[in-house]
């Protein structure tokens, strides 16, 4: 899969190509929609992931939408869960635990796909 989307994509294209890198998320391990727009070469686009996170349920791929946090670490796209509670529930399934709404340890869980995708 190329690294970079071209400025000219539309909003579909770009949800697509988010949700083809999310897909590529071990289990176990999370990123952040900072990240994942950094690698698709749209630094300020990480409001832009989260509204795919969002709409990921139309996805023709399975997408693990619960592996994609902020950049802290906080699970602020659970409430695009159902239950909310759902998200921290399939996080700590794989491994990863949470308190408070934020991933312990982050950084040993964080999945970088500038490292992971481009080495």
């Amino acid at each position: 899969m190329p690294g970079f989307v071209s400025e000219n994509k539309d909003k579909s294209d770009f949800f697509e190509q988010v949700w083809q890198v999310v897909a590529l998320i071990p289990k176990g391990r999370v990123t952040s929609y900072g990240a994942i727009a950094k690698y698709l070469g749209r630094v300020k686009s990480a409001r832009m992931v989260g509204w795919a996170m969002n709409a990921s349920h139309h996805a023709k791929i399975n997408v693990p939408a619960h592996r994609v946090v902020n950049r802290n670490g906080l699970l602020t796209g659970k409430a695009h869960f159902n239950p909310p509670e759902k998200m921290q529930q399939l996080l700590e399934s794989e491994g990863i635990k949470v308190v408070e709404n934020q991933i312990v340890d982050f950084e040993k869980y964080f999945w970088d796909p500038m490292k992971e995708l481009l080495s």
